[in-house]
């Protein structure tokens, strides 16, 4: 299949024409509204590496979190429990997006975002849609994930871990919150063993964009967030 570029046309091609690889296009900017176009398509993008051109992907299939069925394994409640992180929601953006960016992680995403994508993702986060989750000891910032929201949906980007579980704690917290909230789905992207422990399953592509073209008819939670939950009011929240 011919590789479909972008123009500076505001436009992608629809996500069920991606190849076998999911890839849809490739080229374009990181602006604020390309970057929600793609989300609102079923789109995201996926910087290869730093010296090729930004590519756009629509997987099939595609991993979810449907929020009804979320699961925190038994052993993540009980380092829940013991309370060894400060979780926070949106007081250092810059400083997930850094430790996302500098942590490498073989077979995972994470290790390309680029400069000109963190601007991108920084100005989502200046506009509301763009949402950290941060795991803190001892005032320093040891962990956490950064996403954005639209409509009842969260749509994961990546995340970081500088001591064990610090993210794990801080996702489980953001679950217990977005089903508080009454948000329908995760959007995990891709398969990965981690995210599978929460209960994320492959979703064919068409059902994926159905359930997205629903969940954005909702009012997006825009702006800064705080979280109603604690991390072990949120773990009540989600079934064991």
């Amino acid at each position: 299949m011919a590789i479909r570029w972008l123009t500076h046309a505001l436009k992608f091609p629809p996500a069920e024409s991606a190849d076998d690889e999911g890839v849809v296009a490739v080229g374009g900017d990181c602006s604020v509204e390309r970057l929600l176009l793609a989300y609102r398509q079923g789109i995201f993008p996926w910087p290869m590496a730093r010296d090729l051109p930004l590519f756009w992907f629509s997987p099939d299939p595609r991993y979810v979190i449907d929020l009804p069925h979320a699961h925190i394994p038994r052993s993540l409640r009980k380092r829940v429990r013991r309370r060894d992180f400060e979780i926070k929601v949106d007081t250092d953006f810059a400083g997930v997006l850094r430790g996302c960016a500098s942590t490498a992680r073989p077979g995972q995403r994470g290790t390309w975002i680029t400069p000109e994508l963190r601007r991108g993702y920084l100005e989502l986060h200046r506009e509301g849609y763009a949402h950290s989750v941060e795991a803190w000891r001892d005032g320093a910032l040891v962990g956490g994930l950064y996403g954005l929201a639209l409509g009842g949906g969260y749509f994961g980007e990546s995340m970081f871990a500088l001591e064990p579980d610090a993210s794990k704690v801080a996702f489980a917290t953001l679950l217990g919150n977005l089903i508080h909230w009454n948000f329908n789905f995760v959007d995990c992207q891709t398969r990965t063993e981690h995210l599978e422990r929460f209960n994320a399953v492959p979703w064919p592509r068409r059902r994926f964009l159905d359930a997205l073209e629903s969940t954005l008819e909702r009012e997006t939670r825009r702006g800064v967030w705080a979280f109603d939950l604690d991390p072990v009011e949120a773990i009540a929240r989600v079934s064991e």
